[in-house]
């Protein structure tokens, strides 16, 4: 699994530039990608979907072009940035991600902001796990406690800028050594014990059985309602047999010989069950 925080210098195809990218890559949840492009424009792209300015999301969370500005002004891609964006208000910087997000509905702004919530800042549908806030932390110079596993608005603004300073050639800023990740290092890579893939299995069990209490809860009486009645364990230990059956992780040990076995309880799967699919790749 990458770290929760990557910074590239990719080779433009088409011209002499390079292009700089930051990704933010959760345990669970949409991914946030900041890029700078051979025009030296920042944009951002919310969970791989179509990239758009990076002031636009700034104003998507309540930012004013002021306040823009004062943070980022020191930064010659993000001056032109907002210059070129188009978006005045907060309303409309929600509406213009809800458009591309969700292409086809249509943009309501309460949508747009609950749309926005989910994706980054609630635990629930969000997660960096605590090894990913100790990366994060680690990378941008950030001291937020291990037990914020969302992201905040500290994270964003420090990955912004980093990805900036890198795009700048700056070789630190305040302080804070600024380099490209080798996205190949072990160093950057971390494995996925047997206990965090039980832990998803779990998590999707306990989400069928909520739905399934919620379907009783509205259907029964709710005199006659008791724990007994609303509460069935079968998606739980269904999810859980599913794993430990079906799953191309859990397989039977290679017993031949004793070697034969241990390098078996050795062998590292890299791209997790399932192979390479498009969002790993």
């Amino acid at each position: 699994v990458p770290l929760a925080s990557t910074c590239e210098v990719t080779p433009d195809k088409g011209s002499d530039k390079d292009i700089y990218s930051c990704k933010v890559i959760p345990s669970r949840g949409a991914w946030l990608e900041f890029e700078i492009d051979k025009r030296d424009m920042v944009f951002v792209r919310l969970d791989r979907k179509r990239k758009q300015n990076v002031t636009v999301l700034l104003k998507a969370l309540g930012w004013s072009e002021d306040r823009i500005l004062e943070e980022f002004g020191e930064f010659e891609s993000m001056r032109m940035t907002l210059e070129k964006d188009t978006v005045n208000t907060q309303d409309e910087a929600l509406l213009d991600i809800y458009r591309k997000l969700r292409p086809g509905e249509p943009p309501a702004r309460d949508a747009a902001q609950a749309l926005l919530e989910n994706y980054y800042f609630n635990p629930k549908r969000y997660d960096l796990a605590k090894v990913g806030r100790y990366k994060i932390n680690k990378k941008l110079g950030l001291e937020l406690p291990f037990d914020s596993q969302v992201l905040t608005m500290e994270d964003i603004v420090a990955a912004i800028k980093y990805v900036v300073a890198l795009h700048e050639h700056k070789e630190d800023l305040d302080g804070l050594p600024i380099e490209a990740d080798d996205i190949d290092h072990f160093g950057n890579r971390r494995l996925r014990t047997v206990g965090e893939l039980i832990q998803n299995q779990l998590r999707t069990g306990l989400g069928r059985m909520e739905r399934v209490v919620r379907d009783r809860m509205t259907t029964q009486d709710i005199e006659a309602i008791t724990p007994q009645t609303l509460i069935n364990i079968r998606p739980v230990t269904a999810a859980l047999k599913e794993f430990f059956g079906t799953s191309q992780l859990s397989q039977f040990m290679d017993q031949n010989n004793p070697l034969a076995g241990l390098t078996h309880k050795r062998r590292l799967s890299a791209l997790g069950p399932g192979g390479l699919s498009r969002d790993r790749a």
